[in-house]
């Protein structure tokens, strides 16, 4: 299964096992057992210290056990965990034998303390570039916690068992059988939820640091470049973010950031994270802003206040909070939600193999889904309010090239459709004639842009535009001396990451020049 390239590289990774343990696959007579076998067999070969059993007795087969010497790590994968998740596959292989985590001492020593039994199962798909995140922190958390177990499966190839638990999102979590989250969660975000204590402990620790020279709110693009040439000054920087990357690690493919002709999402936010961390940031992850409190008096001290309990002072700020998707805010959108619901085609794709989805939108981002869903889904039906789609025209040449895409223009969605407990179909009106139209289908996929995270602002002296955009000037000054913003959170045109990064950096430089004239 591994081309000579990829298994000179993990050869080479592979050399930093420091300890021995073995693979224990529990396999039956079908093909994807083989190709388990295969790969298995392979990476046994490239590492001395690796052993390959194949007498599990998992029930989910095939699926494989990395145990240590007489001791269960308690992380299981069920299926083949390559394409994303080859990543946390390597990653496992490296930490169980021996390899220390990137984690911080206190991390270990709150997983550590973790009690009662823990028994994660996460079901991911190939294509998802949300799933490794998860994966590998639940891995971690089984590797240095005895109490911990989880198993990794790939929801394509155990259909049953997602068609049982009705899973229509990845990842999907579940927590001792019964469901614990979906979506995107860092190692963070997970402790908090299993540790009550956390987030109470680490807002009673933000409240007694003090004022900021510049406080960056929001951690992707904007955020980043602003904390990088504003710590870059010598000032005391911090940047408090909900989650570090925003939008971004939600991104699949990204072929237009200049000088790097393509890379993706986590990779890029990563990176990000990585760069700000070179200087003497102080990065406060978990933390939500709920409330803005500018300075009373000319020169003071602005304040801002998070979901939970924390509050940050700060003689500058920069507001780079970003944007999320748009919802169509139709019925049954919300009841929905990853039950046929869904916002992301990389990810959600796959479980919705050989039925009948919509897309919502027809712009870029609609086109390109309708185009990636086609190859796995039975059918596609994309629905444009507009009488004319609005991508590329080599994006709709494509689109209109495929035999199993209908396209709907000038329709407006009306109503999301379900018996209860999934998606069966939805409601859309011809803007034309007024006539009411139904679909019948197992899932839609909303594309239809963008909206800012600035709700937290609202009866703030902050100057926002009809659509909730803060507005900014050349410089990235908003109404209130002192705050800066920057980012997709703006009126700024054109969403993009790299305009995100050069108005980050613009709003950074402001507030350093605002710091010494005042």
């Amino acid at each position: 299964m591994l081309d000579d390239t990829l298994k000179s590289q993990l050869k080479a990774y592979l050399q930093k096992v420091t300890q021995p343990f073995e693979i224990v696959a529990s396999l039956d007579d079908g093909a994807k057992s083989q190709e388990l076998h295969g790969l298995l067999t392979e990476i046994a070969a490239l590492c001395d210290k690796i052993s390959l059993r194949t007498d599990g007795q998992d029930a989910r087969r095939p699926s494989f056990a990395l145990n240590r010497p007489g001791q269960e790590t308690g992380i299981v994968f069920a299926g083949i965990p390559m394409g994303h998740e080859f990543t946390s596959l390597v990653l496992a292989l490296l930490q169980v034998g021996g390899h220390p985590p990137k984690a911080s001492d206190e991390v270990i020593e709150q997983i550590r303390g973790l009690e009662g039994e823990l028994r994660f199962e996460t079901y991911y798909s190939l294509s998802c570039q949300n799933c490794p995140d998860v994966v590998q922190a639940l891995n971690l958390m089984a590797l240095l916690n005895p109490n911990v177990r989880h198993v990794a499966i790939d929801g394509a190839l155990f259909q049953d068992e997602v068609e049982e638990r009705q899973v229509m999102s990845v990842p999907s979590i579940y927590l001792n059988g019964e469901p614990f989250d979906q979506g995107r969660m860092s190692l963070e975000q997970i402790l908090a939820k299993v540790d009550t204590g956390a987030a109470r402990r680490e807002a009673s620790k933000l409240n007694e640091k003090d004022p900021f020279d510049v406080l960056v709110v929001g951690g992707g693009p904007a955020g980043a470049a602003a904390a990088v040439y504003a710590a870059r000054k010598g000032i005391r920087t911090g940047v408090a973010a909900e989650r570090f990357g925003g939008q971004v690690l939600d991104t699949m493919a990204i072929e237009n950031f200049i000088s790097v002709s393509h890379t993706e999402g986590p990779k890029l936010a990563a990176a990000l994270e990585e760069h700000v961390k070179e200087y003497e940031v102080d990065i406060m992850n978990l933390q939500r802003a709920v409330k803005l409190v500018p300075a009373a008096q000319p020169g003071g001290e602005h304040e801002v206040q998070f979901e939970s309990g924390a509050s940050l002072k700060s003689r500058t700020l920069v507001l780079a909070t970003g944007a999320r998707w748009r919802e169509m805010n139709v019925p049954g959108e919300a009841e929905y939600r990853n039950k046929g619901v869904a916002y992301c085609p990389h990810c959600d794709g796959p479980l919705f193999k050989g039925k009948r989805v919509a897309v919502i939108g027809g712009g870029n981002s609609g086109v390109e889904a309708a185009i990636d869903l086609a190859g796995i889904v039975g059918h596609v039906t994309l629905i444009e309010f507009m009488d004319e789609m609005r991508a590329d025209a080599v994006l709709q040449k494509k689109l209109k090239s495929l035999p199993n895409v209908d396209i709907i223009l000038g329709a407006r969605t009306t109503e999301v459709n379900g018996d209860g407990t999934r998606v069966n179909g939805l409601t859309y009106e011809e803007r034309a004639s007024g006539e009411i139209r139904k679909l019948d289908l197992e899932g839609i996929f909303v594309q239809i842009g963008l909206v800012p995270n600035t709700e937290w602002l609202k009866g703030s002296p902050v100057e926002m535009s009809e659509r909730g955009e803060i507005i900014t000037d050349a410089h990235g000054t908003t109404s209130v001396p002192g705050i800066f913003a920057a980012g997709d959170v703006t009126t700024v045109p054109y969403k993009q990451i790299i305009i995100a990064m050069g108005e980050g950096s613009k709003a950074a430089l402001g507030a350093f020049d605002h710091l010494i004239r005042s």
